[in-house]
C-alpha cells in the first residue's frame, strides 16, 4: 500500500490512527462589527461599549475615507484612521495590513483628538500598525480628485468619493506598484527610488497633477522616524493574540456592505471588501476564528453622496430623520440623503455576512412619527424581485412594497430596557427580527 493510498483510506474510513490530529479549537476568536447599510449606522457607538473590556481593538479595511464619532465624558472624539478602540487605555489598537495609511491623516487626527480631551494620552503605547498596509501618498488624494473632475465632465456624475485618495492607493496596491509601511521604515534609499517610480507612474497618466516630490520625500523621512516604533508584523501579531492567553478581540468594521466593492451598490462604493471576508484578508486572521459578528443597523436608512436607494424620502419626513438624527458626514460633513428601512437591503447584507445579531441604533429619531414604513419587497415593472439586484440600473428603477406599523409618539431616549419601550416600539422590533431572522442584541 503506498502512502497516498494510506492517506485516503485514513480519510474516507476515518480511521483513529493518533498521527491523525484533530483539528485545535481556536483558543480565541473574533468578534465583529460591521455596518449593514450604506454606513454611517453608528459603528462607532457600538464598538465603544464593546470596547470597555476588549483587550484588542482592529481596523481591518478601509482608510480616513471612514469617519466613527465617539463621545466619552461629554468630549467628542472623531475618529478615521485611529480605531474608535484607542480610548480604552487598558486596550491595544491594530490596524491591519487591508488598511490604507494616509501617514499626515494618520498623526494630524490623534492630535486633533488630544486637544479635545484626555481620552488619547498616550495613543502610541498602545498602537500597534501591520508592517504589510500600504500608504496613501499625498499624489492619491490629489489623483482621487482629478478623477472625480473627469468623471463630471464625462458622464455628468461623479461617484461622491471622500478625495481621500482611498480608490488610488487600493489601485497602486492591486496594480503591484504600490508602497508598504514595510517599505517606507526599512531602507529609505530603495524607498524613495520606488516612489520615484510610483510618482512618475502617476504624472505621466495625468498631466495635470502637481506633485513636489523632494518635499513629500522630506516629509515621509520624518514621518518614517515616528512611524518605526509602531510598526509589527500584523500576521504573527494576530497569530500571537489568538492562539495565547485569553482575549477579547474586537474588529471595528469601516464603511458598510453596500459600499463593499464586490456586494456593494458598485460602482457606488468604496475600494475595499467591508464585509465580513475583509476581517480574514486584512488582518490574517482564518475564518475559523471568526466569532460573533454583529451588524449595525440604524432604524431608518441613510446614504451620503450619489446612487439608487429605493426608500429616499424626498419630502418633510425625510428632513425631518436628517434633523433630528444630526444626519451630516463625519468625514465630509456632507448632508446624508434619508428614507425608511429598507429591510431588502439589510437581509441582503446578512446574506453575505451571516450576521450572529444586530444592534439597532437611532430608533429615538422615529419618536415623533405617527406612523413608519419598512421596506419589505421590490417590484420592477410590477413584477417582484427576487434578490437584491448586482445591476444598479436595476435598482434604480425598482419600486418598493411598505408594510406600514404604527408610531409611538413618545420619548424613548431614556429607555434603559426592552421592556420599558412603548409596545409600538417593541413591535417595530420584533418586526425587524423577525423579517431577518437574526435577533436585536442592543438597541
Amino acid at each position: 500500500v503506498t502512502y497516498s493510498e494510506t492517506w485516503r483510506y485514513r480519510l474516507v474510513n476515518g480511521s483513529c490512527n493518533s498521527s491523525l490530529r484533530a483539528p485545535k479549537e481556536p483558543r480565541n476568536k473574533v468578534t465583529v462589527v460591521l455596518g449593514a447599510q450604506w454606513g454611517d449606522e453608528g459603528k462607532g457607538k457600538v464598538v465603544d461599549l464593546l470596547a470597555m473590556d476588549a483587550d484588542i481593538v482592529c481596523r481591518c479595511q478601509g482608510g480616513n475615507n471612514a469617519g466613527h464619532t465617539v463621545v466619552v465624558d461629554s468630549v467628542e472624539y472623531d475618529f478615521h484612521l485611529l480605531p474608535s478602540g484607542v480610548l480604552n487605555q487598558k486596550a491595544l489598537s491594530f490596524i491591519g495590513n487591508g488598511v490604507v495609511i494616509h501617514l499626515p491623516g494618520l498623526f494630524d487626527e490623534a492630535q486633533k483628538n488630544l486637544q479635545k480631551g484626555k481620552g488619547l494620552q498616550g495613543w502610541e503605547e498602545r498602537l500597534k500598525i501591520s508592517d504589510r498596509a500600504h500608504i496613501v501618498f499625498n499624489f492619491h488624494q490629489a489623483v482621487d480628485g482629478i478623477q472625480e473632475q473627469q468623471r463630471q465632465l464625462q458622464a455628468g456624475k461623479n461617484l461622491g468619493t471622500t478625495k481621500k485618495g482611498i480608490g488610488p492607493a487600493y489601485s497602486s496596491k492591486a496594480a503591484r506598484n504600490g508602497l508598504r509601511v514595510c517599505d517606507l521604515v526599512s531602507n529609505f534609499s530603495a524607498f524613495e527610488e520606488k516612489f520615484r517610480v510610483l510618482a512618475k507612474h502617476f504624472l505621466d497618466m495625468y498631466p495635470s497633477l502637481n506633485v513636489d516630490i523632494d518635499s513629500e520625500l522630506q516629509q515621509l523621512k520624518v514621518y518614517a522616524e515616528k512611524l518605526r516604533p509602531l510598526v509589527t508584523d500584523g500576521v504573527y501579531f494576530m497569530h500571537k493574540a489568538l492562539n495565547g492567553p485569553s482575549k477579547k478581540i474586537l474588529v471595528e468594521g469601516a464603511n458598510a456592505a453596500l459600499l463593499d466593492i464586490d456586494f456593494g451598490t458598485y460602482p457606488f462604493v468604496t475600494s475595499s471588501n467591508c464585509t465580513v471576508g475583509g476581517v480574514c484578508t486584512g488582518l490574517g486572521v482564518p475564518p475559523s476564528y471568526v466569532g460573533q459578528v454583529y451588524g449595525v443597523v440604524k432604524a431608518y436608512t441613510t446614504r451620503v453622496g450619489v446612487g439608487a436607494f429605493p426608500t429616499e424620502l424626498d419630502n418633510d419626513i425625510g428632513s425631518l430623520l436628517q434633523s433630528r438624527g444630526r444626519e451630516f458626514g463625519v468625514t465630509t460633513g456632507r448632508r446624508r440623503r434619508c428614507g425608511w428601512l429598507d429591510l431588502i437591503l439589510v437581509r441582503y447584507a446578512h446574506m453575505v455576512n451571516g450576521f450572529t445579531a444586530i444592534a439597532l441604533t437611532k430608533l429615538d429619531i422615529l419618536d415623533t412619527l405617527s406612523e413608519i414604513k419598512v421596506g419589505v419587497a421590490y417590484f420592477v415593472d410590477s413584477e417582484p424581485l427576487p434578490n437584491f439586484p448586482a445591476n444598479m440600473d436595476v435598482l434604480t428603477h425598482v419600486t418598493v412594497k411598505y408594510e406600514t406599523l404604527p408610531g409611538w409618539c413618545c420619548s424613548t431616549e431614556d429607555v434603559r430596557c426592552f421592556e420599558e419601550l412603548p409596545p409600538q416600539a417593541q413591535k417595530y422590533i420584533r418586526f425587524i427580527e423577525d423579517f431577518l431572522q437574526v435577533p436585536a442584541s442592543s438597541i
